[in-house]
This record gives C-alpha cells, structure tokens and sequence, in this order.
C-alpha cells in the first residue's frame, strides 16, 4: 500500500511538473507570435494552460495533447513549441508563422499535424522520419525548398501528404510501397523532376502532381529523357512586365514563319520588293481597315455570342479575345500587350493557351463580364474582363494589380495575374465551382427547394468575416476598404468554404463612381461623404449576415429572384426593417422560416442578430472592426475541431476540409 502511494505521488508531482512545462512553452510561443497579446487574451500566466482552458488548447491528464489556432494572424517562429512531448494534434492552419519546422519534429508523439498556409522556409525536417505516430501531414503552401526526404518511409501509418504549393525540389521518391496506408498525396506546384513513379500516378492520379515542369512519365507527362542532372527551369513571369522575355509567337506568326520558310531566297527578294513598291499606297487602307477591325473585335469575345452558355449548357462554347498587336499611346508595345503578368511562378501559362481556352460567360457586373475558361491541359480560370471599367495609364494600374495581387488568405479568392492595353483589361481568378452564397440564399425557393441549413449558413458568413478583416487588417495603413461586399460576391471552392471575391477593384474608379458602380450594400454616410471605408465595409457586412439570418434579398441591391420575395418582405431597406421588427419585439418574425425547423439554434440565431445589428449601427465609429466581428461570431460558434475525443487511427475523416482554393484549378 504504502508502495502504491509513493507511485501515485511520483505520477502526480510528474503531471504536475509537465503541466507547469507546458504552461511556459504556450507562454513563450504567445510572446514571439502575439506581439501585442491581442490575439490569445485569455493566455495568462496565473494558473496552467489546462486548468485556465485557454483558447485552442485541450489537455488529456493534465498535459497539453492539441493545439488548434487556425487563421489567428499568428506572426513568428514555433520554437517554443518543441517541448510539447504529449502534442498529439496540432492546427496552425492560415496564420503567418515563420522559421523552419525543425521544432516540431520534437513533438514526437504528433498524429495529426496542419501548418498549410503559413510562410515557414528550409527543407522538409529529416527528424519528421522518427514521427511514427502521424497520420496526417500538411505543408502545403508554405516556402519549403530542397528534396522530399527519402526516410519519410518510415512513416508507416500516413494516411495524407500534402506538399502543393511550395518550392520543393528533386525527384519524387517511391513512397507507396513502403507507405501502405497513405491515401491522398498532392505535390502539385513545385519544383520536382524526374519520373513520376507509375505506382503513385496509378493510385494518386496526373492532378497530384501538375505544375512540375521537369516531371516526365506516362501521358500527360512528357516522354522522359531524364540524365540525372535538373532540368533548367523555364522562363517565368512575374510582376514587372517591362523587364519580361519576348513572348512566343502567336499562331499568325508561326503561320507565317513556316510559308516563308519554304520559299527561295530570289522569292523571298521579289516579295520584299514589291511589298515595298505597294508600300505607300496602301499604308493608310491598311491604317484604316486595321483600327476598325480592333474597334469592332474590342467590343465583343470572338466567337461569343452575347447569351453566352448558361450552365445548363444550352448554349455553345466561347473564346476569351485579347488583342496582342501593335503599340499603345500609354507606352504599351507589342511585346507587353502579348503578356500574362502573374504574382507567383505556380501554375503560369501564355496568353495565347488563354486565347484558345473555351470560355462560358458566368455574368456580368458592374465593372464587367466574368467567364469560365478552360485551357487546353485542362486547366480552370475565371476571368474577368474590365474592358471600358477604367482609362487609367499602364503605370497607375500596374500599381494597383500589385496591391491588390500581395494578398493571400484561404477565404480570400486568389488573384493570379492580369493583362493590360489601353482598350483591354483581363483579371484571371482561381475558379471556384460552386456559386455563390447569393444563389444558395435565394435560388429555387419554394416547394422542393433543399433548404441552407443554419450550421453551413454560419460557417460561410464566418469565411467571409475572416476573408474581409484580413484585407483591413493588411491595408490598415492605408485603409484601403474592399469596397463591394455582398452576397453575390461570397463564392464557395471546391471543399465548400467560402471566399471573398472582387476585392481592390473600387481602386480602379473615382470615388464617386465607385459609390455608384460598387458600394455593396451601402452605409448611411456614404450618401454624403461619397468615399468607401473600411467602417463601410462592416456595414455591408453586416447587412450580409442580416441577409444569411431573414433569407431576404436587400433592398438596394435587386436580384432576378426578387419578385419571388414577397413585397412586404422586402420594402424598405433590410436592417430598417429588421429593427421595426424587433422594436415590435416580433424577433422570432425576423428569422428566415427555413431556420426555424432546426431546433436549440435559437439563442444561437439571436445572439448572431445581435452581431449583425451592432455592424450596421449609423454612427460608423460605434461599428465594431471586422477582426471584432469575427471574434463575436466565433464565441457564438466555433468551428468544431477536426479530431474528437478519441484518436480512431482506423478513420479516414479526421483531414479536415482545407479551407484552401490553391488546388481549384486541379
């Protein structure tokens, strides 16, 4: 007896000394990435992180067993975290964490590790070989470089590798037979080459390894004619297009170049000489014919029809028309005009793969048309044309592309790159494929309609709060607003998760007509300041989540569904009539009838009410900011968290739904 208590004392000074353990680590983690303690405020030091249940931390007996802060702004290195021996689950998804990943691997008891979406660098730890435990391991979108480690074989109970979108170099070891369990593997947008083993194309398929160009294999990898050596890498562009390479010619050109090629040299002469004779006499027909035809050509897709193809595909295929040719008066040369400027290196084609793409118009807006472009690899892009949006000069704009082209966040639509001439604009997007959050909203109501439910309701507006204050939180010096916040422009990727879309445009207009043209759901001041703000921007935020919550389409921005809205439902301005409403205390009256099936959401639909009215307060300095508003909707729900009490390694559900739109295009 006297034994079992000395043990039980031993555990129990043990528990206790590693919870004191654990409690600095987290300590010394918030230090070097919250600098102003804004973020993890309940983090004090009075008492253990367990005992305290601090924002993202569970603990199991006493030691700290998951970390999950996903999408918290977190700036700074994960040195700290080294000591965390009992981590077995850890989530810091979305933040802008740093450094190398060496001290993770300390963690070895990890099962589950996702660190996408930061800007950590150095290779790939080898240490991460003595994680036996792990199951789930996503780097993607990060700066990682150098090989895949060889000894990753020893993980023997992987079930996902995720490495997209990073820098990672090398050939692609065959990790299958030695991995047995591993079920999604996605290296795509790297630096890899070499044979694709046909063990992982088999079992993975072509998609999990797109945007490697040195890769070689079976179809549709080119034959492989690999020596060992890397491949030199091709020519890229980025965001400075006076400093570019010569385009590739276009299919005129080549055309072109073959016939003459066949010729004699004395052909050739007696061409170029009658050219020249016919010279001058033409010169002011071709003048004329040629600026006609880029006048018509301008105005319209070649090979578009005005309806475009709907997507119940009654109607036939589009090309996306660009002109390529000539000078501007801007400074534009033909070189320039015939050029893509993109933001990164990952997924990059020339404009004219662009040109053959078919196209199907997916509508228009107020400062454009927006289609679907397929490539001819297959490739998916949605591209906005801004044709007669602005006149600004090639400079100004290229200024405001890289503005708006910096940012990346996972409920933020990725901006890839754009063109530019005096009479042509394009935008390219990553395409996401499934709508809006205005059609799911208002679409086919009536009977035989499958209602949006309450808990995919509050989780996209939530992507959307997160998306929109990290654009004020970016450009907060500048307080550059988004500018044009409404349902319609709340799009969901492939997974489901909502992203924010036309952010940075309401730069290309004049103030005024901004208001005019953009504006979203506009805020009471604008009527007389005529200036789009961040505090403008949650106002239309908050009009947004009263649209989510009463499932009525705002006043001041129609839809073609509107007369489906009863009239009375509508009259009036929404959060006007939402607070008659509810000054008649008829709260229950204000909530969309498809919500009210669901039960004990009650208080949870009052308390986002709650939200939506202080956003849409007159005063714009009594509305609280975005990342206030984000914080208020995750204390009413948060996001449950990808692994439940137990951890079942026999499930294949514990990969959460990435909420990533990088590999869209796929």
């Amino acid at each position: 007896m006297d034994l079992f208590l000395i043990f039980l004392l031993f555990f129990l000074l043990l528990s206790d000394t590693g919870a004191t353990s654990d409690t600095a680590a987290l300590s010394l983690f918030r230090s070097e990435t919250d600098l102003h303690g804004t973020l993890l405020p309940n983090w004090t030091t009075t008492t253990t992180a367990c005992t305290a249940d601090w924002a993202g931390v569970n603990c199991t007996n006493n030691r700290v067993t998951t970390l999950s802060l996903p999408f918290f702004n977190l700036r700074g290195p994960i040195d700290a975290l080294s000591s965390l021996d009992q981590l077995r689950f850890v989530d810091l998804r979305g933040n802008r964490l740093n450094g190398t990943l060496t001290p993770i691997s300390q963690c070895l008891n990890l099962k589950l590790m996702y660190l996408s979406g930061n800007d950590f660098s150095g290779e790939i730890p080898l240490g991460f070989s003595s994680l036996h435990r792990l199951l789930r391991l996503d780097l993607s979108n990060n700066n990682l470089q150098g090989p895949i480690p060889s000894n990753l074989s020893k993980l023997s109970r992987l079930l996902t590798l995720y490495l997209q979108n990073n820098e990672i170099s090398g050939t692609i070891p065959d990790l299958l037979d030695s991995l047995p369990h591993l079920k999604e593997l996605n290296l795509s947008n790297n630096e890899l080459y070499g044979m694709v083993p046909k063990t992982l194309s088999s079992k993975f398929g072509d998609a999990s390894f797109y945007g490697n160009e040195g890769l070689c294999g079976s179809k549709p990898f080119p034959p492989c004619s690999y020596t060992g050596s890397r491949p030199a890498p091709p020519q890229t562009v980025l965001s400075n297009p006076t400093s570019l390479p010569s385009s590739s010619s276009t299919t005129i050109e080549e055309s072109s170049s073959r016939h003459h090629k066949g010729l004699r040299n004395g052909a050739v002469v007696a061409i170029v000489v009658a050219n020249s004779v016919l010279l001058l006499v033409i010169a002011s027909f071709a003048v004329a014919y040629y600026c006609g035809k880029y006048s018509r050509d301008s105005n319209s897709l070649t090979g578009t029809r005005e309806g475009g193809k709907r997507r119940n595909g009654n109607s036939g295929e589009k090309r996306v028309y660009a002109n390529a040719g000539g000078g501007d008066s801007d400074g534009t040369n033909a070189t320039d005009k015939s050029r893509l400027v993109f933001f990164d290196r990952k997924k990059q084609f020339e404009l004219e793969d662009l040109l053959r793409a078919s196209a199907e118009m997916l509508g228009k807006g107020s400062l454009g048309t927006v289609y679907k472009a397929v490539l001819d690899d297959g490739c998916v892009v949605a591209v906005k044309r801004l044709k007669d949006a602005n006149p600004c000069a090639r400079k100004e704009f290229e200024q405001y592309m890289d503005v708006i082209g910096k940012i990346r966040h996972p409920n933020i639509v990725r901006f890839r790159a754009y063109y530019y001439a005096r009479e042509e604009k394009l935008l390219v997007y990553d395409y996401l494929p499934n709508g809006s959050l205005h059609s799911l909203l208002h679409e086919n109501r009536g009977p035989g309609r499958i209602p949006l439910d309450w808990t995919t309701r509050i989780s996209l507006i939530l992507g959307a709060a997160r998306g929109l204050a990290r654009i004020h939180e970016e450009y907060a010096a500048s307080r550059i607003p988004h500018g044009n916040v409404k349902s319609s422009n709340i799009l969901l990727d492939k997974n489901g998760v909502s992203c924010i879309s036309d952010f940075g445009l309401s730069l290309l207009l004049n103030p005024v007509h901004a208001i005019a043209r953009l504006g979203g759901y506009r805020a009471p001041e604008q009527a007389e300041i005529k200036k789009l703000s961040q505090k403008s921007d949650v106002y239309s935020f908050g009009v947004l989540l009263l649209e989510v919550l009463t499932g009525k389409v705002p006043s001041q921005h129609s839809s073609p569904n509107r007369a489906r809205v009863k009239e009375e439902e509508t009259s009036g301005d929404l959060p006007k009539w939402v607070q008659s409403v509810v000054r008649d205390e008829w709260t229950a009256e204000v909530f969309d009838p498809e919500l009210l099936r669901y039960k004990n959401i009650e208080e949870e639909l009052v308390s986002m009410l709650h939200v939506a009215m202080a956003c849409v307060v007159p005063q714009p300095e009594k509305r609280p900011t975005m990342a206030e508003a984000v914080k208020m909707i995750e204390e009413i729900r948060v996001e449950q968290s990808p692994l439940g009490e137990e951890y079942d390694e026999s499930r294949t559900s514990l990969s959460p739904s990435l909420p990533t739109t990088e590999d869209a295009l796929a």
